[in-house]
This record gives structure tokens, C-alpha cells and sequence, in this order.
């Protein structure tokens, strides 16, 4: 269950403050220094439909990309490949992901990273007035508006994961 306590700083947090974006923070426990969405889902009372992953990824191009799509499902990488406009793209490998975005696994946020890149949103987001993404650490998740995390990223929507 989330509890409430003083109010942390990372550079997510941060950011969204400073464009006046309403926002509402989650911490969980994770023992084990990182849990999968669904579990965070469940540990922050929110349904895993509206608890959003944060994936980079890798073109052909090198170019980074950020994918954001729903906890429960699995990004489809031809989707996210043709959607970017690369000939094909892969997830970038887990040692890699403080070098490129600043995050740790478990902890990695589409707002803050080292550099701003080309990011989506998966469409379902917009089914939700409000959706959770991380926080900028492991323990943490931000709610916020799906049109507000996009503006503040620059994302578009799309459809990016695999079908059920």
C-alpha cells in the first residue's frame, strides 16, 4: 500500500513541479531493489491498465528512443521501429541504462533523462485521465495527466504494443 512521506526530489519530480503540472506521488516498498509493473501496480492500489513502463531503446541509426506503454504488456519492436522510422530498433541492454538516461533499472523515467529523446506514448494512455509512470527512482511512481507528460517530453501517442 502507498504511504505518504516527505515529498521526494529526483529530476522527474522536479521538472514536472516546475511546468505547474498537477501531479500526485506513490512510493512502494521494493525489497529487492526492483519489481516488475504489474506488482507495482498493485503495491501503489492502482490498476495495471493506467501504470505506464519507461523502455529505451536502440535504432539502427544508434539513435536512443523512449516507449512508454502500459505495465501488463509487451512493446511490439516493428511497431516502435516503424513508428521512429527505423529500419529496426532493439531494447538498449540493462548496463547501459544509467549511461544513457541518468536512471537505474526499476527507477528509469521518460521525464529527466540526461538528454530528451524521441519518445511515445502508447495510445492506450489517453483512455486515462491520469496515468502513473516512475518517479525517477525504484520506490516511486508519478500520476499525472497523459497530455501533460506528453507535452512536457514531447511524445506522441501511438499504438505500440503486441497484440493479446
Amino acid at each position: 500500500m502507498a504511504k505518504k512521506e516527505k515529498e521526494p526530489k529526483t529530476n522527474a519530480v522536479r521538472m514536472v513541479a516546475a511546468k505547474g503540472i498537477a501531479y500526485q506521488l506513490h512510493t512502494y516498498e521494493a525489497p529487492e531493489g526492483f519489481l516488475d509493473g504489474v506488482s507495482v501496480a498493485e503495491q501503489v492500489g492502482q490498476n495495471p491498465d493506467m501504470v505506464f513502463k519507461t523502455l529505451v531503446l536502440v535504432g539502427h541509426s544508434r539513435q536512443n528512443y523512449v516507449c512508454v506503454i502500459p505495465v501488463a504488456c509487451e512493446l511490439d519492436l516493428k511497431k516502435a521501429a516503424k513508428h521512429f522510422g527505423e529500419k529496426n530498433i532493439e531494447m538498449i541492454h540493462a548496463r547501459d541504462i544509467t549511461k544513457i538516461t541518468g536512471y537505474i533499472k526499476g527507477g528509469c523515467s521518460p521525464v529527466g533523462m540526461k538528454k530528451l529523446f524521441p519518445t511515445a506514448i502508447d495510445e492506450r494512455a489517453k483512455n486515462h485521465q491520469r496515468i502513473c509512470v516512475s518517479g525517477g527512482k525504484v520506490g516511486l511512481q508519478i500520476e499525472l495527466s497523459p497530455v501533460d507528460l506528453a507535452e512536457l517530453v514531447g511524445a506522441q501517442f501511438t499504438h505500440l504494443t503486441r497484440e493479446e
